[in-house]
């Protein structure tokens, strides 16, 4: 082969792999035009011509448009310009299929009607800055309203929910649960409460009068149950609770009846709120941050367990 070689388009197409017809159009485009003609009128092509349509397969495969290819071939865009850009799109696109994706896994594992399914996938093709409108439109009705400590509503904004590009199907059914959860109006009173009264550094009542050696040894016990995975509404729970109600009404010189284990309950439910412990470990999934374990909220796994026994 050399530079003086000159090939027919049945020839271009047994080296290079592509069909004829696909030649002949890239040919009349004038992508890769024909170098000259045959005495009969066929076409013939040159080396450069054959190093072109190599290229443009090439490109083709990766995914690059005719035009741009056009722009490559006549030197206008280098291969490396063309390379960075597609590999960028391409990046796009793979975060757009792998949110489908977790999107998908979401429905599938929660069991979502049409209607749960429209809203799940709206809820996540909200772009990054609608999402932080979003807080920020739950940071205004939640605060906004009351003469608010700086500091508490420091404390959320800190911690402002914030969806990954690529996120897991976790991230985004915590997504989806957030914001649900941010636009309950109830849900808002409840932590405006719980964080004014943490910002306060307010210690509970149940919590001073109980003592630091017995809510170590309920901090401890409760998380003990947690990484175990033990629910607080089965037969497991029962008896660790048992045991801790009784520990309490011996501090308390109380009763451990029903009435006793739903004081219990109201008393951590003043600063404790489950619902607004969900939203922290709701958004320290979304984040991806590290679970902390001493930052365990262990009071909703204790306060669920109260409710049962007291409902039982």
């Amino acid at each position: 082969m050399d530079g003086t070689t000159l090939y027919s388009i049945g020839e271009l197409s047994r080296r290079t792999g592509l069909p004829v017809r696909t030649i002949r159009f890239y040919s009349d485009s004038g992508v890769v035009a024909p170098t000259t003609r045959s005495p009969a009128g066929y076409r013939l092509y040159d080396l450069d011509a054959l190093l072109r349509l190599e290229l443009l397969r090439t490109l083709r495969e990766l995914g690059v448009d005719l035009a741009t290819i056009q722009r490559v071939l006549d030197r206008e865009l280098s291969v490396a310009e063309v390379a960075a850009a597609h590999a960028d799109a391409m990046d796009v696109q793979i975060r757009m299929l792998q949110l489908r994706r977790s999107v998908l896994r979401v429905v599938a594992r929660r069991g979502s009607n049409p209607e749960e399914t429209k809203l799940v996938h709206r809820l996540t093709q909200l772009s990054g800055e609608e999402r932080r409108r979003l807080i920020d439109v739950f940071m205004d009705g939640t605060f906004g309203t009351v003469d608010a400590e700086p500091a508490v509503v420091a404390m959320v904004r800190a911690a402002t929910p914030d969806l990954p590009g690529d996120p897991s199907s976790e991230q985004v059914a915590a997504w989806v649960e957030l914001a649900e959860l941010v636009g309950d109006e109830d849900f808002r009173a409840r932590i405006r409460r719980t964080a004014m009264c943490q910002a306060a550094g307010r210690t509970l009542e149940i919590e001073s009068e109980a003592g630091e050696e017995l809510m170590e040894f309920t901090r401890q016990k409760v998380l003990e149950v947690l990484e175990s995975g033990i629910d607080p509404l089965s037969d497991r729970a029962a008896p660790v609770i048992a045991d801790l109600v009784h520990r309490f009404a011996e501090v308390f010189a109380r009763t451990p009846d029903t009435e006793f284990r739903d004081w219990m309950a109201q008393q951590f439910e003043e600063a404790h709120d489950p619902r607004v412990d969900r939203y922290w470990r709701l958004v320290w999934i979304v984040n991806g941050w590290q679970v902390v374990p001493n930052l365990i909220p262990v009071y909703p796994w204790l306060i669920q367990a109260l409710r049962n026994d007291r409902d039982a």
